[in-house]
């Protein structure tokens, strides 16, 4: 792309045209269907659409390698566990493969009662035998049939003008009801299709739709599918929904015709284009998981449900093990699943920002003791248990980490409740670390520089024993410490850990003083670990130790040893150590 620099008021967009680099002109803007009495923005979506899965067929002619019929059965029987109702399965007229797999579930008798099969065919006599054939047997079944009615593809690819294009869309419709009649043991129900519905004059569609209609008659049959496919996404969402709308009002014995949608992600807007769509009156939604599909892909049945999900609507799909559904997705299409994909992606709970690391550990700490009844979690849009997901993936360190996150990963994963005053003490020590690796710290990695740089006992800063009894409500205590030489030292206070600071005070003949300190229960129970944590300044230093004991006095004493020894290595206080005990 040439170079532009931007002069003379001109936009660099207008630049670059004129430099013919890049010549936005060329491309055909569409106008929004005028529809000044639309509805759909005073809508809200209420209930889960009837879904229809094409994974088979859409996400299968999209792949670079075409699933095997073992692979296609595999999926298949996922999306039956996923809920999934009606599966369009393939076009069993246009491969050998296509009808192998249709005969195989039929033969092998692998179709729920609860589930029917939909089918593709084009509008050709030969095309629609075939696709009968493949059926032969089965319990019930969706002829769908389609042919393309946009202006592009009636100009260009097929030379014919509309009332011919219309007339193919007769005949079909003609041939499905004919065929079915020759197979009355099978329960079937008929769809159309005007492909690329989006590229084609509204009314236009209307028309050829109604004949269609017309011709199948549902009022004394059965409802039939009037597909309307957004084949290439043309344009934004909102006009999509006017054409919906629109076509709803327009199409003949609406109440016995299904309006389904069918969209695309061109423009990245498939799975908007198609929540406006169920507000404009759409019954029913086509797509496949994880958007598969030609192009920019198919709209995301995933997104879709999980969206419904989480404004308390049934999405009536089950995605509580989405692990499984993608370990086999990716193993059918041989297609990876974006780590950043809507609700579903290895990294969409997963906060490294530190301001977003506390804010969760402070909501899911309010939302237990609270016990609220609704989800309201920061950052948290879902509960990532709904989908099967644990709570490591949550919060995870790297350099970008704050305090709040490390508190968070010791407390989920080894239930170690620092307390607030140490948060920043730990936090800067780890991340420390992850600046020097430059890469994510796990938990167990988190633990271990705690355990090197907190709970760890210096050499020589043990503490042996302690004898402790009390004068005038005072502490009188004798503690043996481990030392070159054991130490054994006499000291006063408030309490045991005053009284061993006022000892090494004297000592070693310094100024100590604790500022902080915090104890509690690792484990729930009567033989339940304790730490303590203490925070202390010797000659203005300070220094911050923990310590894990059965004892919850030891674990006091030796956490204020502990801090002791590491301020000894800054002060360099062990020099003016006394010759008398």
């Amino acid at each position: 792309m040439a170079n532009v620099t931007q002069h003379d008021n001109k936009s660099v967009a207008q630049q670059m045209a004129e430099s013919g680099s890049f010549d936005y002109r060329k491309y055909k803007s569409y106008a929004p269907l005028s529809l000044k009495d639309r509805t759909w923005p005073d809508k809200q979506l209420t209930k889960a659409p009837i879904w229809c899965s094409v994974d088979l067929r859409d996400g299968n002619q999209a792949l670079v390698k075409p699933m095997s019929v073992e692979q296609k059965v595999r999926l298949f029987n996922l999306l039956v566990k996923l809920g999934f109702k009606q599966i369009e399965i393939g076009f069993p007229s246009a491969a050998q493969p296509e009808y192998d797999f249709a005969r195989k579930l039929i033969d092998d008798n692998l179709i729920p009662d609860d589930v029917t099969i939909q089918v593709l065919t084009q509008a050709r006599e030969h095309l629609i035998a075939k696709t009968y054939e493949a059926l032969r047997g089965v319990k019930r079944a969706i002829v769908h049939v389609y042919n393309s009615t946009s202006t592009v593809q009636r100009e260009q690819t097929f030379g014919m003008n509309k009332e011919e294009i219309a007339a193919i869309a007769v005949q079909g419709a003609k041939w499905v009801k004919e065929y079915a009649a020759q197979n009355p043991d099978t329960d079937w129900q008929f769809q159309y299709s005007p492909e690329s519905f989006t590229g084609t004059e509204v009314d236009y569609a209307i028309d050829v739709c109604n004949q269609v209609i017309d011709e199948w008659d549902p009022q004394n049959t059965k409802p039939v599918i009037i597909n309307l496919p957004a084949t290439v996404e043309m344009s934004t969402p909102n006009v999509f929904a006017d054409q919906i709308e629109y076509m709803c009002r327009g199409l003949h014995q609406r109440e016995h015709v299904i309006v389904s949608l069918h969209t695309h992600n061109d423009r990245g807007c498939g799975v908007a284009a198609t929540e406006l769509g169920l507000m404009a009156g759409a019954d029913r939604v086509e797509g496949a998981l994880l958007g598969n599909g030609e192009r920019t892909g198919n709209m995301d049945t995933v997104t879709l449900a999980m969206n419904l999900y989480s404004q308390g609507i049934d999405p009536e799909l089950d995605f509580s093990n989405v692990q499984e559904m993608i370990d086999i997705c990716t193993e059918v299409t041989d297609l990876p699943v974006h780590p950043r994909h809507p609700w579903v992606g290895e990294l969409v709970y997963t906060a490294f920002s530190g301001s977003h690391q506390d804010a969760i550990r402070k909501s899911l700490e309010f939302h237990n003791k609270k016990g609220l009844e609704h989800w309201e979690v920061a950052y948290l849009p879902i509960n990532p248990a709904d989908l099967g997901r644990d709570y490591e993936a949550v919060v995870r360190i790297n350099s970008q980490s704050g305090k709040g996150g490390v508190a968070h990963v010791l407390e989920r994963d080894y239930g170690i409740e620092l307390p607030k005053w140490m948060h920043l003490h730990v936090s800067k020590v780890v991340q420390k670390v992850a600046e020097q690796t430059g890469s994510e710290l796990r938990g167990k990695e988190i633990k271990a520089i705690f355990d090197e740089h907190f709970v760890a006992i210096p050499d020589g800063w043990n503490l042996r024993g302690y004898d402790l009894s009390t004068q005038d409500s005072q502490t009188l205590a004798t503690f043996r410490i481990e030392a070159a030489e054991p130490l054994e030292l006499q000291g006063k206070g408030q309490g045991a850990l005053e009284a061993l600071a006022d000892a090494l005070s004297q000592h070693y003949g310094v100024t100590m003083k604790v500022t902080q300190f915090d104890e509690h229960a690792l484990r729930q129970g009567t033989d339940a670990d304790a730490i303590a944590s203490v925070c202390i300044t010797v000659d203005g230093v300070e220094s911050v130790a923990s310590s894990i004991n059965e004892d919850t006095t030891t674990a006091n004493l030796q956490a204020l040893l502990s801090a002791v020894g590491r301020a000894a290595l800054t002060v360099g206080f062990l020099h003016k150590e006394t010759t008398e005990a």
